[in-house]
């Protein structure tokens, strides 16, 4: 079994909050609350996948590449702490870019996360 666990609601949520952190760049808004809560729960999810990979890492599974899957790992830990972090600090639209850029990115980042485990691609 693969640790995909809850990779397609990372995806589709991350995507979602994607999505919403654009409509608040078009509109020239800068980020809310809102938007930093739907990252939240994206990033309790990631949480939740990471929790799920060392565990299946743990009982001897291992993904076709070790070391970019667990540097995977480390980069959607980190990514989207960092795009609310910058995105507070711009206070302009372009901190909700920021939000939606990093949102995107993580649900690239579990595709790929995914891929390397199965080895396809």
């Amino acid at each position: 079994m693969t640790p995909h666990g809850v990779g397609t609601a990372i995806i589709v949520t991350a995507l979602l909050a994607a999505a919403w952190c654009l409509v608040t760049t078009l509109r020239k808004h800068a980020i809310g609350i809102g938007e930093l809560i739907a990252m939240g729960v994206v990033q309790a999810l990631v949480m939740a996948q990471i929790v799920i990979s060392v565990v299946h890492l743990a009982q001897g599974q291992r993904p076709q590449s070790l070391v970019t899957f667990v540097g995977y790992l480390v980069a959607i830990f980190v990514i989207l702490p960092a795009a609310g972090v910058l995105a507070r600090l711009e206070p302009t639209r372009w901190g909700a870019l920021i939000a939606t850029i990093g949102c995107a990115v993580v649900a690239v980042l579990i595709v790929r996360l995914n891929q390397v485990w199965t080895g396809v691609g």
